[in-house]
């Protein structure tokens, strides 16, 4: 087992329950022991596991995390409700069903605000008090850790504040260990939410979590603001997933938590995988990684504009929060028409060229980005692309692999309302002269199937090479069909993937340029010699 913190401070995850709320996301239970697995590697206390006894798949989870999880760093957690009105804790059906979950922590959710208790329960306020003494006495006396939500919290404070901590007492008294207020409606702002959180916590004594929805853009900072207050239980989920707008981001708040309060919340080490795990479990709920996220998005720590660059070359921390290796992250030099001499030099390094303080050199390469961004071009989102224009610069030549005498591209429109796409190549490589045809969904995918129809034979290393994304954009300039085409086009091997950019009159010729670009790079990765 890694080295813990203590249990003076909570972090607690709710991504399997809350975040599973998302629209768009759906888990099956392979894909929730998947991320429980992640969690817990990546060492949050607590990982809430969703409601066993409300849908058979939160109880099926139950019963696999048992037995097919070592869990090393949490603890897991079942969630669901106080008992019925008018009926005993031990005799509640749900109540049970939280017990046969076998989970250590039971987190039961409450109502605190006074209406919801009168129009949603439809019970009295005194039995709701009962209802929460009750059930967390009963699951103490069984052997559970038991935390209490209090839905809309925050909400009900404003409405009724003596009631409020009246439900915040009665958990407590009980013996809830953490006693977490909810702003439900994502609606408080941090000057607010530690104001009431501190006062509560004078007031009642009890040991106070915070759990934030994002629906003003402030969960993260709400939560920040709660800790300040006396808080010492955080609930978040991976990415900010959750419903309507989200939940309090975990990957922020616990950074905030290690590298800026100096609050030691995870284990040893833990920290450094952050960027991988976030990445991961993106994955896992197949939603692309928000690519500006704080400390984990791949733009997190680039810097594009020239002046940046310059400073960043004497000092990484001029312009640089953090060290992004701190949260597993890379520093990235994006290379544009705001580039400087600076930015070229240090994406050079980065790409493993030495420019060698070439002053005429890096000149060249300055003026020859800003042309080719004039004319539609962008190399920020085209590494790849980049990097052959760089090595063209530097070595006085281009680095290709196979010299094309035409192509052509064929779109067939038949009398059934079908169409045949059809492409042919004529190329030159390693002194041979090769024509190639291949047929294809699109003209696009054609001329794909062409090149490598054409090259397979003679470069083997293709068969390993894919497209696996294609972005066309129609940029400024002429009106309608005559306005100029960018395409992006990213390619992988298995090992790693790359992004290649083409400018032309029409998406074919457009798409072509990046294609060339793509499979060029991708025999430059496979440590091919070019040949002329």
């Amino acid at each position: 087992m890694k080295d813990l913190p203590d249990d003076g401070f909570h972090v607690f995850d709710t991504t399997l329950r809350d975040g599973a709320q998302r629209e768009g996301i759906n888990l099956t239970v392979a894909d929730k022991l998947t991320i429980a697995r992640h969690l817990d590697d990546f060492g949050v206390g607590f990982i809430e596991g969703g409601w066993p006894g409300a849908n058979p798949r939160d109880t099926e989870f139950f019963a696999r995390a048992r037995a097919e999880i070592d869990f090393r760093n949490a603890q897991l957690v079942a969630f669901g409700a106080t008992r019925k009105p008018g009926v005993r804790a031990e005799d509640d059906a749900q109540v049970k069903a939280l017990l046969d979950s076998g989970a250590p922590v039971i987190t039961l959710v409450a109502k605190s605000h006074d209406r919801h208790v009168e129009l949603a329960l439809r019970t009295t306020l005194e039995e709701n008090l009962a209802m929460v003494r009750e059930t967390v006495a009963y699951l103490r006396s069984q052997g559970r850790r038991v935390f209490l939500d209090c839905e809309h919290f925050f909400d009900g404070y404003r409405a009724n504040a003596g009631y409020a901590k009246q439900v915040v007492s009665a958990a407590h008294e009980a013996g809830a260990e953490v006693v977490i207020l909810c702003d439900t409606n994502g609606g408080m702002l941090p000057a607010q939410i530690e104001a009431v959180v501190r006062t509560v916590r004078a007031d009642t004594g009890a040991r106070l979590g915070i759990h934030a929805q994002d629906d003003t853009g402030c969960a993260v900072a709400n939560t920040l603001a709660a800790v300040d207050a006396g808080a010492t239980h955080v609930q978040c989920t991976a990415n900010g997933y959750g419903e309507r707008v989200g939940n309090a981001n975990l990957f922020p708040v616990v950074a905030a938590l290690e590298l800026k309060y100096g609050r030691r919340v995870l284990p040893e080490g833990a920290l450094e995988e952050m960027t991988r795990i976030s990445h991961a479990i993106a994955e896992v709920v197949n939603l692309t990684p928000s690519t500006h996220q704080p400390y984990v998005g791949v733009s997190a720590f680039a810097h594009k504009a020239g002046l940046h660059a310059s400073a960043i070359k004497v000092d990484p921390d001029l312009y640089q929060h953090i060290d992004p290796e701190r949260v597993g992250n890379t520093m990235r030099m994006l290379v544009s028409d705001m580039a400087g001499r600076a930015s070229i030099e240090l994406k050079g390094k980065e790409l493993g060229i030495d420019l060698g303080g070439d002053r005429a050199l890096v000149g060249r390469i300055v003026e020859r980005v800003k042309e080719r961004e004039l004319a539609g071009y962008t190399y920020e989102a085209a590494d790849a692309s980049f990097e052959l224009l760089l090595r063209q610069e530097v070595e006085g030549r281009p680095r290709r692999f196979f010299r094309v005498e035409s192509w052509r591209a064929i779109v067939e429109d038949r009398p059934d309302g079908t169409h045949a796409n059809e492409a042919t190549v004529k190329l030159w490589a390693k002194g041979e002269r090769i024509v190639a045809t291949a047929e294809g969904n699109g003209p696009v995918n054609a001329l794909d199937r062409a090149l490598r129809v054409g090259l397979e034979r003679i470069y083997p290393q293709l068969a390993t090479m894919e497209l696996v994304d294609y972005k066309v954009r129609i940029l400024e300039g002429k009106h309608g069909t005559e306005s100029t085409t960018r395409v992006l086009v990213s390619t992988a091997d298995g090992q790693g993937e790359w992004s290649t950019v083409g400018v032309g009159e029409n998406v074919i010729a457009a798409s072509w340029q990046a294609l060339d670009d793509a499979y060029a790079y991708g025999l430059l990765r496979a440590g091919v010699d070019p040949q002329e």
